[in-house]
């Protein structure tokens, strides 16, 4: 809850206003995780508050690791779903990939996610558990919500756990340390520009409207295109930054007219592009990219002004990375 949801829910019952800044930093400050543990507020109070709430955490179900360090945890929701949550350690780095739906609509023909269809969307809670309850949480240095789901489909618990996230009241992280990635979902996305100072990453694939449409049915109703003159009328000279997410399928996307199309639609903004790995999926008829195929389109982008790396692929042993979660399992042993 935000500080002021949670002062209307103190002056309800009766309590002093103040006492809801005393709840936000027992939670959000010093993680407690009952409210039995909220010392400097009374007994009386204490229990009152017991009546009709919790501190709304729970422990993750499972936890894999991978040979690279990566963990993928499985939490159960507070409607009795599951999802899946990837912790990246680097270096003095640590990231944490949170979901924000229970599967998702998108449908993209690379992503096992998408193939596990849409089952609900998270709450604002369940959203902030991952980030709370998950291992090394003190730890965390990034969160990239790139998880299971198109988090500007759920755009309101998606906004409202960034505001906790980064409010003084609650984590108070920069905005410079959170991601946020879409697919494109125009309204919405434009929605959060304006409201949110966190980084963004757009999924992209392709450059070619019809050969993005097979890839990403969502490009039919949100074009490329019309997505990069929207995010163009926006400054990243500054704090935000913006991605753009790019996997490589052998034969499909890789030539090097995607990437002159690509340094074309994407001349005039300030961005970076990030390359990535496919990693095959179930029933799914695309192809590993050669090595020599991603360096050449790499530089490619680079020599011709457009900041392109290479994303290190993290956890594929365990299906943690980029398109590989999916709870269809979990859900169907439920």
């Amino acid at each position: 809850m935000t500080l002021t949801e949670l002062q209307e829910i103190v002056l309800q019952l009766g309590m002093p206003k103040f006492t809801a800044k005393q709840i936000a930093g027992w939670i959000y400050g010093k993680r407690v995780r009952s409210i039995d543990e909220m010392s400097n507020i009374s007994k009386k109070y204490r229990e009152l508050l017991s009546e009709s709430y919790t501190v709304g955490c729970s422990e993750p179900v499972e936890a894999m690791r991978s040979v690279d360090g990566t963990v993928k945890f499985l939490f159960k929701t507070l409607e009795g779903n599951f999802i899946e949550t990837v912790y990246i350690p680097d270096g003095e780095r640590a990231t944490l990939c949170v979901s924000c739906q229970v599967g998702c609509k998108m449908n993209c023909l690379f992503c096992q996610t998408g193939k596990q269809g849409f089952a609900a969307q998270l709450t604002t809670a369940d959203i902030l558990n991952q980030i709370y309850s998950v291992e090394n949480s003190d730890k965390l240095t990034n969160v990239v919500y790139m998880g299971q789901g198109e988090p500007f489909d759920n755009l309101d618990n998606v906004m409202k756990s960034l505001d906790i996230l980064t409010a003084d009241y609650g984590w108070a992280w920069s905005p410079k340390r959170i991601t946020v990635s879409t697919v494109g979902l125009k309204k919405n996305l434009q929605y959060y520009l304006d409201n949110s100072d966190c980084h963004l990453a757009v999924s992209l694939h392709s450059p070619i409207h019809e050969q993005r449409m097979q890839l990403m049915p969502a490009e039919k109703q949100f074009a490329i295109a019309d997505i990069v003159e929207l995010l163009k009328q926006y400054d990243w000279s500054h704090q935000r930054r913006i991605t753009f997410e790019y996997i490589l399928f052998g034969g499909i996307n890789d030539s090097p007219l995607h990437a002159k199309e690509l340094a074309r639609l994407l001349r005039g903004l300030e961005c970076r592009v990030n390359l990535i790995r496919w990693h095959k999926i179930p029933d799914v008829e695309l192809n590993e990219v050669e090595k020599s195929r991603m360096v050449s389109f790499r530089d490619y982008l680079n020599n011709h002004g457009i900041t392109c790396t290479i994303r290190a692929s993290r956890g594929q042993d365990i299906y943690a990375a980029c398109g590989l979660l999916s709870t269809k399992k979990q859900m169907s042993e439920k």
